[in-house]
Parts: structure tokens; sequence; C-alpha cells
């Protein structure tokens, strides 16, 4: 029940002023990473069809074609490393709003330095960026392409969904802390991973979900025996 509980609850606090503002500010980062992202590949194109001049129209045709597919695939593999460190980013004013919401009865957070907290949301979109490209480098070989996808999908679930709970964890834990409370819940957060992984690769929706998945995972945190948390 918690695998669909958690993101609809994200999703049923779009009523709430607070959270409105993080969810328009997130997603007009993301909008700006996809745009840029797009523009970045196009450019490219446009460099690779000048370099391709020798071959006459068909140099420029396939300069084009490379530039729009590149964008496409890197708006593809690339997104979701942009949306974890975007999400690290409103990790504090996102929990806040969820748990006077949702859990009001909780003590005030008293998070990891920001410090600690800034770094761990880069080396987590620098982890998954990595993993992306291994997948996408693991699809150009014919006998693995097959494969590139499903398990690209399976590493990005693991890295966006434990790095998002330890973010929100690391909220009112030291990141020992954090990491522990990540291995008791570890199958739960598995199962968000795969949805804001699988969220992330559709159109509109992948714009809410830094904030959205962030969300989930308040609830996540929250679900089991929080006598830790509530200290």
């Amino acid at each position: 029940m918690l695998l669909f509980t958690a993101p609809l609850r994200a999703f049923a606090q779009f009523d709430d002023p607070d959270f409105l503002g993080a969810v328009w500010r997130s997603v007009a980062w993301a909008l700006a990473s996809l745009i840029g992202l797009g523009v970045l590949m196009v450019w490219g194109g446009t460099a690779l069809a000048e370099q391709l001049q020798s071959l006459g129209a068909v140099g420029r045709w396939l300069g084009g074609l490379l530039g729009g597919v590149g964008a496409a695939v890197l708006s593809f593999y690339f997104f979701l490393p942009l949306a974890t460190v975007i999400a690290s980013f409103y990790v504090e004013r996102i929990g806040a709003a969820v748990e006077r919401h949702f859990y009001p009865g909780l003590p005030p957070a008293r998070p990891a330095p920001i410090a600690q907290q800034a770094w761990d949301g880069v080396a987590l979109g620098v982890r998954v960026l990595g993993w992306q490209v291994a997948t996408l480098l693991i699809s150009l070989v014919p006998i693995l392409a097959p494969f590139a996808l499903p398990l690209g999908w399976l590493v990005a679930a693991w890295s966006v969904g434990r790095g998002l709970y330890v973010a929100v964890a690391m909220r009112r834990f030291d990141r020992p802390g954090a990491l522990a409370s990540y291995r008791q819940r570890r199958g739960a957060v598995l199962a968000q991973g795969a949805l804001i992984t699988a969220g992330s690769l559709v159109p509109i929706l992948n714009l809410f979900v830094p904030v959205l998945g962030t969300a989930a995972m308040v609830h996540v945190m929250m679900a089991r025996d929080d006598s830790a948390v509530r200290r």
C-alpha cells in the first residue's frame, strides 16, 4: 500500500501554498535544465553539420539528425541526474511543508550541516550521471543493447531512491543515522525510486518528479516505527 500511498499523498498536497512554492521553483529549474540540454545538443548538431560540409547535403542532414537525436537522448539519460540535484535544493522546504501538513506533532527538525547536505546532493547527481552514462555506453554494444534500458532503470531506481531518502532523513539525523534509517526501509525506498525513475520518463510529469519524489520519501520515513524521528 505504501508504494502508492506516499506519491498520492504528495499529489494531495498541491493545495498547500508552502508546498506549491517549492513545486513551481523546482519545475522552473527542471524546465530550464531540459531546455538547456536541448539547446546544447542542437548547437552541437549544427557545429557537427558544419564540420561535415565536405559531404554536402548529406552531411548537413546527418548533423541535424544527430543534433535532434542527441537532444532527445540527453534529455532521456541526463535529466534524472539534474532532477536529483534540483531536489536537493528544496529538501528542507519540502520536508517542512509535508511534516506541517501530515505530521504536525513532530518536534522541530535538526538538519545535518548545510555543507554536508549540499555535498550529498551533488554527489548523488554525479553518481546517477555516471550510471546513466554507463548504461548509454552499454546501449551502443549490439549484444548488450536490449539490457541497457532495464539495467539503467534499476540502477537509477536504487541511486535516486537511496539518495533522496538519505537527503530527507538528514533533516532529522546525522549522516550515519540517516543511512541506518535507510537500511531499515530499503525495500520501500527502492520501490519509490522505481516510480520516480519511471515518472522522469513521462513528459510534463518529469518536471514535477524532484518535488514529488522528495515529498514521497518523507512519508516513507514516517511509515514505520517513527519513535526515533519523534525524539
